[in-house]
């Protein structure tokens, strides 16, 4: 990311400057040239400013002292993919000029349900930090973190700049830290809330944002479970000249919508909240209103949300459809033909999420008109895993032939062959993420009843970008072997309820250079693979492994063998696990870091 000023050195000072006329032999003046490792550096400087990718900086900071310097001083742009990997204050000992920052706390699994409760990511301890290393700071972007309302405060107070700020499936904060924000950030833009557990305070947060012209342009609330200020909300807008994306939660009503779409027609993202009415709707000319609103948001490239749905609302999107890139309807509970109406007018599609409850029919439906889909996504409705689910091969068939210039595809179903995914790795071979979800354990190809292993064996050969695996059904350790074979640049795999031997996951550890996290649960790998791992661990960002067959003795070897390695493992009740030579480990969740064991575990973690 470039800075917002230059602070590159003047060129006037790299210039050797000589006031002399050739012929006449006259030199008016003469400049000592800087020593040839300064004039490198500053050259450095130069050139990595315009350096954006991280992982090619990462690289850069890695050819020498003076690169890794001139790196360091360039980097406006921090991500950390784990926050526990690393302490703040070596951060902001080593880059002084940061304006953005993205941390990540709890690894995935935390979604389903799988972390001991309290487990930490506490932002504070960031923050407290950055607030005096880096005052100017301008983005904040936090995931699966624990923010309280004094973080918020904290951070509201100790960054004038701040300009965006992103919760994505945060806790332990609530209205009242949302109304610090509002009233302190004064330069704020960007005010997004996704999947965040947020606390009712009974503030009302809409109403603190400044009464003057604010700068805001873009404030999702969707995760919000309780009502908020609609008219302060409405005044928002109206003061808000360069508003462009909005997500409003369920208790937005589609008439209160409606009023929003009308005072703010230039939108581009707009998540709608409830899509629908309680009583029994009968036409009227009101309708006729909803569709002359979408069809004054010109600019509408987005739509999201739709918490709940009426489907005789959906001809009002009508005008808007073919504009859009990007349609999210995974909490929309609609059918094939609810679909169809309104699929079939979005010929630009890139980004489509579904429920299943749309069955193959809806997805053939989308693969003949989203000949440009780049990204789908395909939820279950019951995600039980004796539920027969709605979609199959056949859906994800009619996909590939239509779909062929697919990138990322996430997909939930009950059955599944390998003809039709062997025949997605041929008709989308530009896949970068592959996720196929069977849900039922252990199934196999529902027609041949030969295990899934020729399926996933042909996404990782002919999919060469592919770098986000996750492999379900019944898999034996030879789709492992294709995996460590010709997936060369996967850099997460994730495993559910699959593999015979700990062998397949040391064809893993040993074939795919690129590996950064490995998550695997509910499978039959000891302790083998631990010992397999130990050329690879540091390598890794994580390793997850829970429900397998690790043992205590085994994980406190890896710890005494790795000591760059935190070794977590989490116990079901508060005392300490006994050693035991036969006790199993529940969880083992394992990370590189810089900084050691963590001072902040809960009871229920234990830290080898």
């Amino acid at each position: 990311m470039r800075e917002g000023t230059d602070n590159r050195p003047d060129a006037t000072s790299e210039t050797v400057t000589i006031g002399s006329v050739v012929g006449q032999g006259v030199v008016a003046s003469a400049y000592i040239p800087p020593c040839p490792d300064q004039v490198l550096e500053n050259v450095l400087e130069n050139v990595l400013h315009f350096l954006t990718c991280r992982r090619d900086r990462n690289a850069a900071s890695l050819v020498c002292k003076a690169w890794y310097r001139a790196e360091a001083l360039t980097r406006s742009h921090l991500f950390i993919g784990n926050c526990y990997a690393v302490g703040p204050a070596r951060v902001t000992e080593r880059f002084r000029r940061v304006r953005s920052v993205i941390i990540k706390g709890r690894p995935r699994f935390a979604d389903f349900g799988l972390m001991p409760p309290n487990w930490g990511a506490h932002s504070y301890r960031w923050f407290s930090v950055f607030a005096q290393a880096y005052p100017g700071l301008e983005k904040i972007h936090l995931k699966r973190m624990c923010v309280t309302d004094d973080d918020l405060e904290l951070i509201s107070k100790s960054f004038p700049s701040l300009k965006e700020i992103t919760l994505v499936c945060c806790e332990a904060f609530g209205t009242s830290g949302l109304a610090f924000l509002a009233s302190n950030s004064r330069q704020l833009r960007v005010l997004d809330l996704f999947e965040d557990e947020v606390n009712d305070d009974e503030v009302d947060w809409i109403s603190c944002f400044p009464e003057t012209g604010t700068c805001l342009e873009s404030l999702s609330f969707e995760c919000i479970d309780f009502p908020i200020n609609f008219n302060a909300l409405e005044r928002l807008l109206a003061r808000s000249p360069n508003f462009k994306k909005l997500r409003v939660n369920r208790f937005v009503s589609l008439d209160l919508l409606h009023r929003l779409m009308c005072r703010a027609p230039q939108l581009t993202h707009l998540g709608t909240g409830s899509f629908g009415l309680n009583e029994v709707w009968q036409p009227t000319e009101q309708d006729l209103d909803y569709r002359a609103a979408f069809a004054a948001c010109k600019s509408l490239v987005c739509l999201s949300g739709f918490r709940e749905i009426a489907p005789l609302f959906l001809p009002s999107m009508y005008p808007v459809c073919a504009n859009l890139t990007s349609l999210n309807f995974s909490y929309a509970n609609i059918d094939a033909e609810e679909l169809k109406s309104v699929i079939c007018h979005c010929h630009n599609l890139r980004t489509f999420w579904v429920l299943d409850s749309v069955g193959d029919e809806g997805l053939q439906a989308v693969s003949s008109t989203c000949k440009d889909l780049r990204e789908l996504r395909v939820f279950p409705i019951d995600a039980r895993e004796d539920s027969e689910g709605f979609v199959s091969e056949l859906g994800l068939l009619a996909i590939s032939e239509g779909c062929r210039k697919l990138e990322s595809i996430l997909y939930f179903c009950q059955r599944m062959t390998n003809a039709a995914v062997v025949a997605m790795s041929k008709n989308c071979p530009e896949l970068v993420v592959f996720r196929l979800c069977i849900m039922g354990r252990h199934r196999p190809d529902h027609i041949t009843n030969e295990p899934m292993d020729e399926g996933f064996g042909a996404i990782v050969m002919n999919c060469k970008k592919l770098t986000r695996l996750a492999v379900s059904g019944l898999l034996t350790d030879k789709a492992f072997e294709y995996i460590g074979r010709y997936g060369k640049l996967v850099r997460t795999l994730s495993v559910a309820f699959a593999g015979d031997t700990d062998m397949a996951l040391k064809y893993v550890l040993e074939g795919c250079p690129k590996l950064l996290k490995l998550e695997v649960r509910d499978s039959p790998y000891g302790d083998s693979v631990l010992r397999a791992g130990l050329p690879h661990f540091y390598n890794m960002r994580f390793l997850w492994m829970s429900a397998c067959k690790l043992t205590l003795p085994a994980c406190k070897q890896i710890a005494r063998e790795m000591p760059h390695l935190v070794v977590e493992v989490f116990v079901s009740g508060a005392e300490e696990a006994v050693d035991d030579k036969d006790e199993f480990v529940d969880t083992l969740y394992m990370y590189r870091s810089l900084e050691g064991p963590r001072t902040d575990a809960p009871e229920h973690v234990r830290i080898l």
